[in-house]
């Protein structure tokens, strides 16, 4: 059976599942939950729908869930509920009694899939035969098992949006250059803001396999692969400049997945739980407009009425592959642990190499 096959497969939900009322599928969870006990972990991205989040044994970004799975031994089933990158994680870190569950196959995410292993090796040949064996590869954590386990077989790391000044920081000091994969936003925001000028960083471009900067190219510090996120690219500065306009007064505060321009124009930028952490400690009163995933957004309104929050762009939509994990995907899931579906299972072989650019990074950040 093919990739496409199995996943064809994977995303065939039941009818029954579909025909379940709200409550009875909240019940279900409670059952399976209350039945499986500590055998069962369910980590819940920041980004997931409310009817899924409320079942969560814990929240957070995908490094951090995927952690929490490998230190909970006694969970024998992850039900993941974030996309495919975050489960692969999970099961690189995890042991090999758990097992790594996506409740839906389909929910992966449009950056991660902006680079694929092939593109990234052909890339690596032009840019050695370039510039020589000068550059450690980097790449965000929302990448693909496979580029993960790239970047570790190459003396590199992975990055958080938390740690990414770090991380470039100790890869700058390893070699003359950095490849940033797939984020060019949070590498290009990064960067800057370690005072890397804009003339020192160049673009790959993996549909054409060219590097695209106009100057001498023995300038170049930084590669920023030509990959961005489909939901923070779209907060834009007619955005900040419209809310300036409406709400003098208001903050606003983003998440350096965002238009270098964006960043630059915002009052504060950083990871989601910079975002959450810095509402939280806001003052009764205050008011804010957050460019983020617009799912957490109204979770932090409604957990913070003393505010005033809205969304940085008006019209902006949640993560659309985050949003394909609901209440019938995960009691399907949760129903179907004994058998291969939706099951995350990464090769040995990547996963070990993978497993080495996350340790790289946790050891030096």
């Amino acid at each position: 059976m093919s990739f496409l096959e199995i996943l064809q497969k994977n995303a065939m939900i039941p009818e029954k599942y579909k025909q379940m009322t709200r409550e009875e599928l909240e019940n279900r969870v409670i059952e399976v939950k209350k039945q499986l006990g500590s055998r069962l972990f369910i980590p819940g991205h920041h980004y997931q729908k409310d009817e899924v989040i409320q079942f969560a044994d814990a929240t957070g970004d995908s490094l951090k869930l995927a952690q929490l799975s490998a230190e909970n031994t006694e969970a024998e089933f992850i039900v993941f509920c974030g996309v495919h990158f975050m489960a692969e994680t999970a099961d690189i870190l995890t042991n090999d009694n758990q097992k790594v569950f996506l409740p839906d196959m389909r929910a992966g995410c449009s950056m991660a899939d902006m680079a694929d292993i092939e593109q990234t090796e052909r890339a690596w040949e032009k840019l050695q035969a370039l510039f020589g064996d000068t550059i450690l590869p980097l790449t965000y954590v929302n990448s693909t098992a496979a580029i993960k386990s790239f970047v570790g077989a190459h003396g590199g790391a992975t990055v958080t949006s938390s740690n990414a000044e770090t991380m470039v920081k100790w890869a700058l000091g390893m070699k003359e250059r950095i490849l940033f994969l797939p984020d060019q936003h949070l590498g290009r925001n990064t960067a800057a803001d370690l005072g890397i000028g804009l003339d020192e960083m160049a673009i790959w471009n993996p549909i054409t396999n060219e590097l695209e900067y106009d100057g001498e190219v023995s300038n170049i510090r930084v590669i920023l692969w030509k990959g961005h996120c489909s939901v923070h690219e779209n907060f834009t500065v007619q955005n900040v400049a419209d809310t300036r306009s409406q709400y003098p007064d208001m903050k606003i505060i983003v998440h350096p997945e965002c238009r270098r321009e964006v960043v630059e124009l915002a009052d504060m930028a950083g990871s989601t739980s910079y975002i959450i952490n810095a509402i939280e400690q806001a003052e009764p009163g205050s008011s804010w407009a957050i460019g983020t995933e617009m799912n957490l957004v109204n979770r932090i309104i409604n957990e913070h009425p003393d505010k005033q929050i809205i969304s940085l762009n008006p019209h902006m939509c949640p993560c659309l592959t985050m949003n394909r994990i609901d209440l019938p995907h995960l009691v399907w899931s949760l129903d179907t642990l004994e058998d291969t579906n939706n099951i995350i299972k990464v090769d040995p072989e990547i996963s070990e190499n993978a497993k080495l650019a996350l340790d790289r990074m946790l050891k030096n950040s």
